[in-house]
This record gives C-alpha cells, sequence and structure tokens, in this order.
C-alpha cells in the first residue's frame, strides 16, 4: 500500500510539472516603432511583427520585418533593401503574476538578407561627369542579442510592451562590389555592438486556462 501511495503521488506531481509546461497561449504583435517611421522618416520604410508562445516561464519568440533605406546626395546616393528575421527565448521573471504580465530577459540569433547599391557622379574637366553604380546583391549577416523587456496586459487580450536590445558580432559577406554598409534588422555594419528599441501591441490568443 505505501508503494502504491508513493507511485500514485509520483504521478501526480509527474502530470502537474507536465501541465506546467503546455502552453497556455500564443501571441501576435507588431512593431509600433517601425510603422511610426514610414509617414515620419524620408530614409527608411520598413514593419516588424512577432509572435511568442508560453512554456511556463519559457517564451518561444519569433520576429521578422522589412527594411528599406534610402540616403540621396547631391552626387551620390545610397539604397538598401531586404528582410530579416530572429528567433530565441524569453524567461519571465514575474512567475506569480496572475495576468501573466512579464519582465523578461533573453537571447536572440537574427539573419538577414538584402541588396545595397551605392552610385556616384565623378567631374572630370576633361572627360565630363561620369556616373558609377556599385551593387551587393543577395547578402547575408547574421548578429547576436540580449533582450530586457517588459508586456503588459491592458484589456482583455490586448498586451502591450518594449523590448530593449544589444546587437552584438555580426557577419557580414565579402563578396560584393563594395563594404556592407547597412544591415536591415541590425543598423550600421561598422559597429561591432548596436543598441535597438521595439515598442509593441499584441493580441493574445488563449489555447488553454
Amino acid at each position: 500500500m505505501l508503494i502504491l501511495c508513493s507511485l500514485t503521488v509520483m504521478a501526480q506531481k509527474a502530470d502537474t510539472v507536465k501541465g506546467k509546461y503546455l502552453p497556455t497561449g500564443i501571441r501576435f504583435g507588431t512593431d509600433l516603432i517601425s510603422l511610426a517611421k514610414i509617414p515620419l522618416a524620408d530614409q527608411f520604410d520598413g514593419w516588424e511583427v512577432s509572435a511568442d508562445i508560453d512554456f511556463y516561464k519559457y517564451y518561444l519568440t519569433v520576429e521578422y520585418g522589412s527594411w528599406e533605406r534610402t540616403i540621396i546626395g547631391t552626387d551620390k546616393g545610397y539604397s538598401n533593401t531586404g528582410n530579416y528575421f530572429r528567433v530565441g527565448a524569453d524567461v519571465n521573471l514575474l512567475l506569480k503574476d496572475p495576468d501573466k504580465n512579464m519582465f523578461f530577459v533573453g537571447l536572440r540569433y537574427g539573419r538577414s538578407t538584402y541588396d545595397e547599391q551605392l552610385y556616384y557622379t565623378v567631374d572630370d574637366a576633361v572627360f565630363g561627369s561620369n556616373s558609377t553604380a556599385l551593387n551587393n546583391l543577395g547578402m547575408t549577416s547574421g548578429w547576436a542579442e540580449a533582450t530586457l523587456g517588459l508586456r503588459v496586459k491592458i484589456w482583455k487580450e490586448l498586451w502591450m510592451g518594449y523590448t530593449a536590445r544589444l546587437k552584438v558580432a555580426p557577419s557580414v559577406d565579402t563578396g560584393g562590389g563594395f563594404i556592407v554598409y547597412d544591415i536591415p534588422g541590425y543598423g550600421l555594419a561598422s559597429k561591432r555592438s548596436y543598441w535597438g528599441f521595439n515598442y509593441q501591441l499584441y493580441w493574445r490568443i488563449p489555447v488553454r486556462n
């Protein structure tokens, strides 16, 4: 009887632990800062969407975005267009909050594919003006991120929050026509570390209580 009771208790504990790690909901969101830049910033156009799913205090996170940057001068210009994704996990440090609000830390791996073009005009007294265009086509880059952020339930299944990012160790292709200038999702390729910030709006779809 003692053995049977012990096995029963162990089985109940195992079921409790297993149930604890079953997902309770999926959140889908977008970055409001990227959307605000579209009408306000002349040189940038883009958007970003994200999703996460909970496994107890751990949240699997996927982010995907589009990135376009155009810089136009009097005798030179630059353009960049591409897409990027990030995948990683966050750890919620607010375990006892009944609304599942989050203060979290996490890690990401980011990767982007993009094309760049650089064009400029050289004026010569003998040969006149000469326009030249250089291209970086099919470029790929990767980097790592450490994240810190907050997610707060606003109303029913509506959530808002922010994510601060420390981006480090970018890897850059070197087979293009010129040195890579800007990496979609990361920033200036010349910087070995880069800060980023997103202010996000989410809608959560519950899958169980």
